[in-house]
């Protein structure tokens, strides 16, 4: 199907090449073609066709320096013949089918059937009616209204599963509108470095043409396929592609071909653009999954219904991940880990569910038990054939009774308060730069115990500057007099800053008078850049004389390194080479130093531990981040053999040491603050030393002088969690996380391995929930591992924005509070609306059971019960789930995954209120006409007016809803529950609302809803039992909790039950389309066999009763070696939700034979 799809696409160019196709010297289907081979198949191929990337520039009209005019009509002939830099995103879902998945909804279907039967029995009326000697049930006569009225319960019903249905399904449709104009927004703003008319401009990455030089750099995803033309040291990681996790390293001669979707890993380059958009490796492999995806459609509509549409669509132009197995999985485990919310909101419906239907059982039982002994037991009536069908209508009748009960249960509200609760948090946490991509991962964030934090740009501002120097022997605590460096020394300086840097970074003028100058590129370079510019010195012109391209070897910065260095060919022949890195390890390589004179001396180990000690620690501790500048002459023969880096990088003649600041954003220790008195440890992960991390977390409040804790550096942290074997071990990461507050000197492994072995780690009773925020491209692996991923909106990388879960738009830590506060809100808000829901339906229930049950007619009719349960629950579920978050949010410990939603307190008022309320309407209901010296309404006789009687007991049980529902909004046992009331507009709205269509109901209902109008001291009665809820709660504030042992929490989630709930859910787990590339055999055998091995451990384990951990260890390590590359050395502890979510991913063995 793919290709039929791909061969219309080109069929439509065809007819363009024809007529343009000799413009350029080659079609798009040979470069194409020419882009499906790798390595050195495709230097073969180019030397045979083309000659060299020379030649395929000059057919493509480009020049490798120049690059393209950038002329309009030439840029428009271009997407005409070779197509546009855009890949068409999948058709979005209808509006229709997003009705029919809201339709699927359990609660939704219990009350569609209930609809249906009562709408139909309604509409039937049996013969025999006129029957003189049929029994007739006492005070079971409908009278004339009910009787016309009888469709108007059905259809309401029916009317309120139609507005569920659209809010959620508009809900559904707007949040993906809401990704698309996202996604669009992320798209523009994603913008590409290309060469045009011999200017380096910045262009959005839809406005790439075949035929652009494209400049690339490391933490780039590439937009398009090209031809690499010249650069240094270019290692592509193309996992995305071809799933091996290798990185590749790139050259002209060995192999020159650049794909779309894969990431730059280190190094930097040019390429000439050979294919775009749907041409391009990733756009084939994105339209064969767009084809085969209908298929698939059919398969998993369920199962994508939340996250699925919003994860693959998040990013149309990054699809590389479409094809990559591990993404899929990814998309998959999201679509099937439930979030805890969910899981507990399920388990709590079909609770009341049950409990709601026994109680509709029992009063059907009742009422024909009383019809039967009544009729024919007591009043020893026969059972005549005539009398049958009255007979049936009688039981139809308590059919449907006992239906309104199972109604009354069943909080329709609940579906709607979860979506709204959760809609409107993302929409308000997008003004609070929070960017959420995975709903759940908001709600996530409120249970979040310890966030693992990187230092630059998100504690501090990431605006390097240069505050302190040694430079010729002198220690200076703030910038230099540039009159009193020698001469030579700075010459060197400036060369070597200028020149062993990217050219990208620069340093502009500010946009607006009096900010300051803009930092362009990479951060540390900007500080060294602006530390020339602070000594009068200028970089362009070193620059313009020695451009990029003249450079003869360049080796980049990675994380391994921890330095750059750049070669230059000197007019004499002679090379020289500058480099500058982390002090400590430059100072290492360095065997001289430059003195005051400017000339070099010896500087031994001796004079490196006294410098280390006199300069750089002292700035160390001040929190500076110390860089080394070096450079070292070659002689022109022999030359060296650049490739043997540890004699190059050696012998080195240190020019200066500098202290560079990244001041703490003034906002950090505050938001620090707040996160550990909300009871979130907060950890600091940093590749800077340890002093300078120590100094920075002291600043920003992560670690207090005088306490118990850890910092360590990198390697310290490897030799304490392996053991001899060097393997990881979670005995030993549990002996140290809880301790450890800062990491330096961490590689981007260390990040993962800490991040995993938190949330392995069974050490507290609580399961650890940790965030993770990161920039870099080798922060990947460990949002990825995270619970919540936060990415950084400026200054991260493409790749870190790809795994992440949020997106901090601002880069800015206080957000993450932010985030916090949001997602303890929306946990907060559902309970709130539980609590208020679940004391309706307590009290409904039990009245119209009595009501049922006694007098043979419920007091509440109907229409009435639909009104209070419709309406008015669906107005309180926006009411209360729009309440904006608060700090008093932050003071409390988070919720972890085994917290009930309905705590004890909850249960207590709900039961509290229930009480206060039934026995009001029960007294109302037997005593009330004394009280009000009316008729009584009841066994009224046919045919008569709604009663005042009735309609009393109907206006106060509104009344004590109202002001139940300001009771709710407060569930921890507060007393003023009038706390921030006007802080919420729509929350007054909707009560005062409620209140204004209460009175005209009441006086102007009539017969529709049983309503009689009252009088105004009648009025005034029925509020002022209303409020006296007020009061009533108060009361209940006082008994405390802890007394009532007796009250049971509903809507837990205990660890137990999460596996089996994960066994039948994998039945329904789609094939995702790596695996569909092998045989399906195989796959079969193999899911077979894993699935009867994980089946048969759950049942020992559970017949055990022993912990699952060692149930699921053998299997584990099956999975985690598909899922955790980063941690191959550690098969044995993957992380319990790896383990269950994904038994069915095949072992490597296995993907490889296929």
């Amino acid at each position: 199907m793919g290709d039929m799809t791909n061969s219309d696409f080109y069929s439509k160019n065809q007819r363009n090449e024809s007529g343009h196709g000799g413009e350029f010297g080659c079609t798009m289907e040979e470069l194409r073609s020419l882009m499906e081979l790798r390595g050195t198949e495709a230097v073969v191929k180019i030397k045979e066709t083309y000659g060299d990337t020379e030649a395929i520039c000059r057919r493509l009209k480009t020049s490798p320096v120049e690059g393209l005019p950038g002329t309009a009509p030439d840029l428009e002939k271009r997407k005409q013949i070779f197509g546009q830099n855009f890949i068409p995103p999948k058709k979005p879902k209808t509006f229709l089918q997003l009705v029919w998945e809201a339709l699927q909804d359990v609660t939704l279907i219990i009350l569609e059937i209930a609809a249906i039967i009562s709408l139909g029995l309604s509409f039937y009326h049996p013969p025999g009616e006129s029957n003189e000697g049929c029994a007739t049930a006492q005070g079971g006569a409908e009278d004339e209204g009910e009787a016309e009225a009888g469709w108007i319960e059905g259809a309401a019903i029916l009317l309120s599963v139609i507005c569920v249905v659209l809010v959620t399904a508009f809900n559904d449709w707007s949040k993906e509108k809401q990704f698309r104009g996202l996604q669009s927004r992320i798209e523009q703003e994603q913008k590409f470095t290309v060469v045009r008319a011999g200017q380096v401009v910045q262009i959005p990455v839809a406005e790439i043409v075949v035929g652009d030089i494209a400049q690339i750099k490391y933490g780039d995803l590439l937009p398009a396929d090209g031809l690499f033309i010249q650069g240094n040291d270019l290692k592509i990681d193309e996992s995305s592609l071809t799933g091996e996790s290798d990185q590749v390293r790139k050259s002209v001669d060995k192999d020159p071909m650049l794909l779309s979707g894969t990431h730059v890993m280190e190094g930097s380059g040019r390429m000439v653009v050979t294919a775009v958009g749907v041409n391009s490796q990733t756009g084939i492999i994105f339209t064969l999954l767009g084809a085969g995806g209908e298929e698939e459609e059919k398969k998993d509509k369920k199962a994508k219904q939340q996250d699925g549409a919003a994860a693959m669509e998040m990013q149309p132009l990054k699809s590389a991940e479409g094809g990559d197995a591990d993404d899929k999985k990814k998309a998959n485990m999201h679509k099937k880990e439930k979030s805890v919310l969910q899981g507990k909101l399920t388990k709590l419906a079909v609770q009341i569910g049950k409990a709601g239907l026994v109680m509709s059982a029992i009063t059907v039982i009742i009422l024909v038990l009383y019809f039967t002994v009544d009729t024919f037991v007591v009043n020893k009536k026969p059972w005549l054939p005539e009398c049958t069908p009255v007979y049936v209508q009688y039981f139809v009748k308590f059919f449907i009774i006992g239906v309104t009960v199972l109604v009354v249960a069943v909080p329709e509200g609940l579906p709607l308060a979860v979506t709204i609760s959760l809609a409107y948090s993302v929409k308000k946490m997008m003004k609070d730069n929070n960017l959420v991509r995975h709903l759940d991962a908001c709600e996530t964030m409120g249970n979040a115990t310890a966030i693992c934090s990187d230092k630059t740009g998100t504690l501090t501002t990431n605006r390097m500057t240069v505050v302190q120097a040694y430079i010729g022997d002198v220690h200076y605590k703030e910038i230099p007099d540039p009159s009193s460096i020698n001469a030579k020394t700075m010459e060197l300086l400036v060369n070597a800053i200028a020149i062993n840097s990217a050219y990208t970074t620069k340093i502009l003028p500010p946009e607006k008078e009096g900010a300051l100058p803009r930092q362009v590129g990479n951060k540390t370079e900007c500080g060294l850049l602006g530390f020339v510019l602070d000594l009068k010195q200028d970089y362009e012109p070193v620059r313009s004389q020695m451009p990029e391209e003249k450079l003869y070897k360049v080796y980049t910065f990675n994380s391994v390194r921890k330095s750059m260095s750049t070669v230059i060919k000197l007019p004499d022949e002679s090379f020289r080479m500058y480099s500058k890195g982390a002090s400590e390890i430059v100072l290492k390589k360095c065997c001289k130093i430059l003195n005051a004179a400017g000339e070099p001396r010896v500087f031994r180990p001796r004079d490196r531990d006294d410098m280390v000690k006199k300069v750089i620690e002292p700035m160390a501790c001040d929190g500076l981040r110390t860089i080394c500048v070096a450079f070292r002459d070659f002689p022109s023969s022999p030359e060296p053999d650049w490739d043997n880096e540890n004699d190059i990088l050696n012998d080195l003649t240190c020019i200066c040491v500098v202290g560079i600041e990244d001041p703490v954003r003034p906002e950090v220790p505050e938001a620090i603050r707040k996160c550990q008195r909300a009871g979130i440890t907060v950890r600091m992960v940093t590749g800077d030393n340890i002093n300078t991390a120590r100094a920075i977390a002291i600043k920003c409040g992560i670690i207090h002088p005088g306490e118990d804790f850890l910092c360590l550096e990198g390697k310290e942290f490897n030799q304490r969690i392996r053991n001899e074997k060097g393997e990881i071990e979670q005995e030993r990461i549990d002996k140290i996380w809880p301790k450890l507050r800062v990491l330096a000197r961490s590689s981007p492994t260390d990040k993962h391995t800490l991040v995993k072995g938190i949330i392995d780690s069974t050490h507290t009773e609580q399961r650890q929930v940790v965030a993770v925020t990161g920039d870099g491209t080798n922060d990947g692996p460990a949002l990825k591992k995270a619970d919540v991923g936060f990415a950084m909106g400026i200054a991260g990388t493409d790749v870190a924005k790809e795994a992440s879960d949020i997106i901090l738009t601002d880069d800015n830590f206080s957000s993450i509070v932010k985030a916090v506060m949001w997602g303890r809100n929306v946990y907060d808000s559902i309970s709130k609306f539980l609590q208020f829901q679940l004391t309706v339906n307590v009290v409904a229930v039990i009245v119209a059971f009595t009501g049922a049950c006694i007098t043979q007619d419920s007091p509440l009719k109907a229409v009435q019960m639909l009104w209070v349960n419709l309406i008015m629950d669906t107005f309180a579920s926006l009411a209360l789930a729009t309440e904006p978050p608060t700090e008093t949010l932050l003071l409390r410990k988070p919720y972890g995954r085994n917290k009930p939603l309905i705590s004890r307190t909850m249960m207590k008022n709900i039961l509290g209120h229930a009480v206060y309320q039934l026995t009001l309407i029960f007294t109302l209901l037997f005593v009330g006409e004394k009280m009000f010296q009316i008729d009584s309404g009841r066994n009224a006789p046919l045919h008569s007016p709604p009663s005042e009687h009735y309609t009393i007991i109907f206006n106060t049980f509104v009344m004590m809803q109202l002001f139940n529902e300001i009771n709710a909004r407060k569930i921890h046992g507060e007393r003023n529950v009038f706390d921030g009331i006007f802080r919420n507009p729509i929350f007054c709205t909707i009560v005062l609302g409620t209140f204004a269509i209460q009175i005209v109901i009441v006086q102007f209902g009539g017969k529709p809803f049983s309503c009689a109008p009252l009088q105004l001291d009648q009025w005034m009665w029925c509020i002022f039992i209303g409020l006296g809820e007020l009061v009533w709660g108060q009361v209940i504030a006082t008994i405390p909790t802890s007394r009532l042992k007796f009250l049971k929490e509903a809507g837990r989630l205990t660890q137990k039950e999460e596996i089996p709930e994960e066994e039948l859910n994998e039945d329904v787990e789609e094939i995702d389309h790596a695996e569909r590339e092998l045989r399906r055999g195989q796959i079969l055998w193999f899911r077979g066999l894993n699935r009867i091995q994980t089946q048969i451990e759950v049942v020992n384990t559970f017949k055990s009763g022993a912990s699952f951990q060692g149930a699921l260890r053998r299997q584990s390590s099956v999975t985690s070696q598909s899922q955790d590359v980063a941690n191959l050395s550690s098969p044995s502890h993957v992380s319990l939700s790896n383990a269950l979510s994904s038994p069915t991913s095949l072992p490597p063995a296995a993907a490889g034979q296929g």
